[in-house]
């Protein structure tokens, strides 16, 4: 563990922007580069169908869009919408669904010719995906900071110290973090997830395979590691515990449902904070210190990662190819393959 941590520290040094990035989905992968994305799926034929778009940053917009702390938030809107996207295609490739009644193309074959969505029908989509977001935020949001805030306010009439606001926040944060592990534990159980826990395992695999330098083959592949410094479940984690420290200036005084308020305008800043102390931290790993903060989210991922089959490391391939070869193109328009 040490040596990746090392080897992490090294790369991010060399350049300030982290360059690749992904997710797994529903029997699948997606991978994204500054510019492009690619969603690669196996299909239940055996084949893979492929989506690739082009991502504008949205850090290229403005100057202020890269300001430390804000260009965090701009990132976590970014990465849920892309998300969403992802694993919409993902459902739709899985279950051999079709766009306007054309087959997806498979590997290795041509694009499908399928005519371009109308306007309503794109518009339908952009509905369903946003629709999708508010009510999964909305889930999150209150399984992992009104249920916690809850039971914490409960508890406060028979335990004096929660009086104290920080021993209230912490209490309260505390069970967040429960919460959450207990979460990823419980899901991990479930057939389907732990599929999706594997596809993510390639995911980080062929990442740490393309950053060593390797071809990107199965073999090659299939000796990396499996935690990765990036992932998004560190990411998580850090964020439990930022918001620890910035809900604890908050006041605790005040009714149940004017304490849920302030809570949920902190968001954006708790994700911009906790943006910048994954950047301050990769940087540092040469450092024990900074090896011991960050190895509780390496940890993590021995649940949010497991060892994937051969068929999953090469989707987790060619879609990380197909990012490739899009940014050193330009990045295409969108276009399903």
């Amino acid at each position: 563990m040490r040596h990746l941590l090392l080897r992490a520290a090294r790369l991010l040094v060399m350049q300030e922007d982290i360059l690749l990035g992904g997710q797994a989905v529903l029997e699948g992968v997606m991978m994204r580069s500054p510019h492009s994305m690619a969603v690669a799926v196996r299909r239940p034929g055996g084949d893979i169908a492929v989506l690739r778009q082009k991502i504008l940053a949205l850090a290229d917009m403005h100057p202020v869009l890269r300001w430390p702390v804000l260009r965090g938030a701009v990132v976590m809107v970014q990465a849920l919408v892309l998300g969403f996207k992802s694993l919409n295609f993902s459902a739709e490739a899985a279950l051999e669904e079709t766009r306007e009644g054309t087959p997806l193309a498979a590997s290795g074959g041509e694009p499908a010719a399928a005519a371009p969505d109308s306007p309503k029908k794109s518009s339908a989509n952009s509905w369903a995906i946003l629709g999708s977001m508010a009510v999964a935020l909305a889930l999150g949001f209150g399984l992992f900071f009104v249920l916690p805030l809850a039971l914490t306010r409960l508890a406060q009439p028979y335990i004096a110290a929660l009086e104290n606001s920080i021993v209230f926040n912490l209490v309260d944060g505390l069970i967040r973090i429960a919460v959450f592990l207990a979460y990823l534990a419980g899901i991990s159980f479930l057939k389907e997830i732990r599929r999706v826990f594997e596809y993510h395992g390639a995911e980080h695999k062929t990442v740490h395979a393309h950053e060593a330098g390797l071809p990107l083959t199965v073999e090659n592949v299939r000796t990396r590691s499996r935690l990765h410094p990036r992932c998004g479940t560190s990411f998580l984690l850090v964020v439990m515990v930022v918001s620890i420290l910035a809900f604890s200036f908050l006041p605790t005084d005040i009714p149940f449902y004017l304490m849920i308020f302030p809570r949920l305008a902190l968001v954006p800043l708790i994700a911009g904070l906790s943006y910048e102390a994954i950047r301050f931290s990769a940087k540092r790993l040469h450092k024990p210190f900074w090896r011991a903060v960050v190895g509780p989210g390496l940890w993590l991922q021995l649940v949010t990662t497991q060892e994937p089959s051969d068929d999953q490391i090469a989707v987790a391939i060619r879609a990380l190819e197909e990012a490739l070869a899009m940014e050193k193109a330009g990045g295409p328009e969108v276009v399903p393959a």
